[in-house]
Parts: C-alpha cells; sequence; structure tokens
C-alpha cells in the first residue's frame, strides 16, 4: 500500500502524529509519502490540491490517504479531480465547516475552504471506503454539521472524547488508533 499524508494548517509533515504515523506504516513495509505542504501558513486551494496531485502521480487502488483538518479538504478536493478509484482514506479532524476561528485574517484563508462547493458524488465514486476520526470537543469544527458532511460522503465516525483538534499539544504525538484505522 502506498499511504499519502497531508497535514494541516500550519503543521508539516515532522509534526503532530505524522512522523510516528509515517515511521509505524514503514515498519510494516508500506510506502510512505508525507509531503510539506505550499505557504501552510496561508493554505490555498489551488496550491494545496497540486501539490496532492504532484506527490499521488498516478493514482490507483493501492493509495490511501490520510489527513488533518484542511489536509483532509486537500485529499477531497484532489479526489474529485480523478477517475480512478483509490483505496481509501482516513480524514483526521476533518471539517467542512469551521467557527471559532482566530481572526479575521484567518476568516479570509479559510473562507475559500468553506464556500467553494465539494462534490460529494464524484468522491464517492473513487473513494470506496474512509473513516472520519473527530473530536467531540475539536475548537474550529462544527460538530453535529461536519459529522453529517463525513456520513453523506460515505465514512464512518469514529468520535474521540475531548481529544481537541487531535494534534501533539492536544496530546496526540503518537495515535495508535490511527494505524488500526488506516489499514
Amino acid at each position: 500500500m502506498r499511504y499519502i499524508l497531508i497535514h494541516g494548517w500550519g503543521g508539516g509533515p515532522n509534526k503532530d502524529w505524522f512522523p510516528w504515523l509515517a515511521e509505524e506504516l514503514k515498519k510494516q513495509g508500506h510506502e510512505v509519502l508525507a509531503p510539506e505542504m505550499p505557504s501552510t501558513d496561508e493554505p490555498t486551494i489551488e496550491k494545496w490540491t497540486a501539490k496532492v496531485g504532484k506527490v499521488v502521480g498516478v493514482p490507483d487502488n493501492e493509495t490511501f490517504f490520510v489527513g488533518h483538518s484542511i489536509g483532509c479538504q486537500a485529499i477531497l478536493r484532489y479526489l474529485q479531480t480523478i477517475d480512478i478509484r483509490v483505496a481509501g482514506a482516513v480524514f483526521v479532524a476533518g471539517w467542512f465547516n469551521l467557527k471559532n476561528l482566530e481572526d479575521e485574517e484567518t476568516e479570509k484563508i479559510a473562507q475559500p475552504w468553506i464556500e467553494t462547493p465539494i462534490d460529494i458524488g464524484k468522491i464517492r465514486s473513487v473513494l470506496p471506503k474512509s473513516t472520519l476520526v473527530i473530536s467531540d470537543n475539536d475548537p474550529y469544527n462544527c460538530f453535529e454539521e461536519n459529522k453529517a458532511k463525513f456520513t453523506e460522503l460515505g465514512s464512518d465516525s469514529i468520535v474521540i472524547l475531548n481529544g481537541d483538534h487531535l494534534t501533539a499539544e492536544d496530546g496526540f504525538a503518537q495515535f495508535p488508533q490511527l494505524l488500526e484505522i488506516a489499514k
């Protein structure tokens, strides 16, 4: 299996649980690609979707995605551009809508990600299985709304109690449950 790990806004492949997950997957004999996403502090749909496409190259049924936060959005937006079925995806702290953003500048960066439609039907046609891992107290997520949208996508949902945004700061430098889900 080939795993594509896409970090979140302001994150990186060497932050949070990404290095741990990459190492564990490699130990199991998998290929792991965990790119540094462009303009991580000011992510744009175009740059992030293009980067995912460049990293993936030619997708196939052995391509599996794991994303965190806005990385989930980048994966979803990439998936709606392809016609080949992939293996699956795990969306950690995934969202379609956000709340409680820090300031007006952050809201401006998030606005296109929230307002630009995502083609759920198209994604379902290339994504045979997916799981949303979401915290019941994520400070940015509209919990019920986001959970419902991922259900519409066909994702199973796993709710982590009191996990905040599921980052290393929230106690998730290692994430054994994620390793089990990503199989």
